[in-house]
């Protein structure tokens, strides 16, 4: 997939190490790069050049699986993000919420940490006993992020952010994020930002107590699970040599993201993909299996639906 580079007022003007863009002087900052938008476009083969949104409608099940429960738009959106300034603090909703908004989906996430400096932070929910309307009080006294539980992240972790979570990122990392496809956000608190902000909708987003947090890992018929939550799935794969993978009989898209080295992805009666650090590639539930081969070393994520 051709990634989208989304300019965001938070966002960094050197895109190092995961690409190689620099933005220009009084060009906005790039916070945020999608790889599996709807209007992200294919890179190779026939069919190069159309929007993924185009395949979905065209192909259905055969490329994003009977786990999906829409089969016209692609059911994950994968990107990285580039915090450079703190981000607002924020809640998303969760589907029934959305639902009420007369929105398609809510919007469950994960941060994969892929790099992270000493003094980065992210608030993560609600400290204890923290009502909706303390948590008010505070965004009219403006100390909204006084009462939010802070995470010191390290390269490695794996964070959710279940939807109705309160949360915000601040400067100093580089992250993974999986989400439902959904770009609803209701801004709560904006440190004084002239941006518009969603306080009532956002409150009734909010939920005092979720399961967001650190997520420990743990091994799944071999595989590093990063995550297994109830809207997708992340594993991740460090490979030295070549390794055969199983499609999922239908049920699932994959979405291969490359963060580090570069490899090749083979399957029967296809031409190869190569991909590399900052590269997604799509493998279409109907694909029975693949075999990928690094050259010489090749790290990777892989989201799924469960």
């Amino acid at each position: 997939m051709s990634p989208h580079f989304d300019r965001r007022p938070w966002g960094a003007r050197d895109l190092a190490p995961v690409y190689d863009r620099h933005v220009e002087p009084g060009e906005e900052a790039i916070g945020e790069v999608w790889l599996t938008w709807d209007h992200c476009r294919v890179v190779n083969g026939p069919w190069a050049g159309a929007e993924l949104i185009e395949l979905c409608r065209r192909f259905g099940g055969d490329l994003v699986g009977s786990a999906s429960i829409d089969r016209g738009h692609f059911p994950l959106l994968v990107k990285f993000l580039f915090p450079h300034d703190k981000l607002s603090v924020q809640v998303h909703p969760d589907d029934e919420t959305a639902r009420r908004f007369g929105l398609p989906c809510g919007k469950n996430e994960s941060w994969y940490i892929m790099h992270a400096e000493p003094d980065a932070r992210i608030g993560v929910g609600l400290l204890p006993g923290t009502t909706r309307q303390v948590f008010e009080e505070s965004i009219h006294a403006k100390n909204a992020e006084a009462l939010l539980n802070w995470i010191t992240p390290a390269a490695g972790d794996m964070i959710y952010i279940e939807a109705g979570t309160v949360h915000t990122l601040w400067p100093g990392s580089i992250i993974v994020e999986t989400q439902q496809n959904s770009d609803t956000t209701f801004r709560l608190y904006d440190y004084g930002h002239p941006r518009e902000i969603h306080v009532d909708a956002g409150l009734q987003a909010l939920r005092e107590t979720t399961s967001a947090g650190k997520v420990p890992r743990s091994m799944v018929d071999g595989v590093e699970r990063l995550i297994g939550a109830s809207r997708f799935i992340v594993d991740r794969f460090d490979l030295n040599q070549e390794r055969e993978f199983a499609g999922s009989n239908g049920s699932t898209t994959q979405v291969l993201v490359a963060i580090g080295g570069c490899g090749a992805i083979e399957a029967p009666g296809c031409s190869a993909v190569t991909f590399a650090r900052g590269d997604a590639v799509i493998i279409p539930a109907a694909l029975p299996q693949y075999r990928v081969r690094p050259q010489w070393q090749v790290e990777f994520l892989r989201a799924q639906l469960p």
